[in-house]
């Protein structure tokens, strides 16, 4: 029983440590932002120019404002717990295949003069691994956690279509298909359906 308990709270420890400093990574980004004036935003993703491919990298780790940061914060801690939940070396190839995806879509499909920021294509991302992932694996316990995850969040995956102006559809689609991509990557050989 102690062995048990102690591996539970060591992969706690793991989880707010990996969750902890991400979101302290997207936080700083922001005071760096904020600090230089929005200077920053310049690296956001710009469509079709070589530099806004920059985008892909930096453009999770900017915001448009302090709301904005706020409402990517809690989606990004809730659902990049859940990931870890399923299985914590998800979560370093989930987020990079969300961020990849978020980072191309707006790149490709973005509006001309448009500059795309901000961590909602990896919430996208883990949005779509997590519906995604027991479809899958096959697991009963995959299973419940997208059922879960669909009944609570599934009404996000709107958020993949045009709608609100200012708003980057188009990193929402991309980071979804990431995370639906890392999801089929990422299944035992054994349950992959396809």
């Amino acid at each position: 029983m102690k062995t048990v308990t102690r591996a539970a709270a060591r992969s706690l420890k793991q989880q707010v440590t990996v969750l902890g400093g991400s979101v302290t990574v997207v936080w700083a980004g922001f005071a760096a932002q904020t600090v230089t004036g929005n200077a920053l935003l310049a690296y956001g993703i710009r469509p079709r120019t070589v530099d806004g491919l920059w985008g892909i990298l930096f453009a999770p780790f900017l915001h448009g404002s302090p709301q904005h940061l706020l409402a990517n914060t809690v989606p990004l801690l809730v659902l990049g717990w859940l990931v870890m939940l399923r299985d914590a070396r998800h979560f370093v190839p989930v987020t990079l295949l969300s961020m990849l995806g978020a980072g191309l879509c707006a790149w490709t499909l973005g509006a001309p003069g448009s500059v795309h920021v901000g961590a909602s294509g990896v919430v996208f991302g883990f949005l779509g691994f997590l519906i995604l992932a027991g479809w899958f694996a096959r697991s009963l316990g995959a299973i419940a956690l997208s059922v879960l995850v669909t009944v609570l969040w599934g009404g996000l995956v709107f958020g993949v279509l045009p709608g609100q102006p200012g708003i980057s559809w188009q990193a929402h689609l991309g980071g979804f298909i990431g995370g639906a991509l890392a999801a089929k990557w990422l299944a035992p050989r054994r349950a992959r359906l396809l």
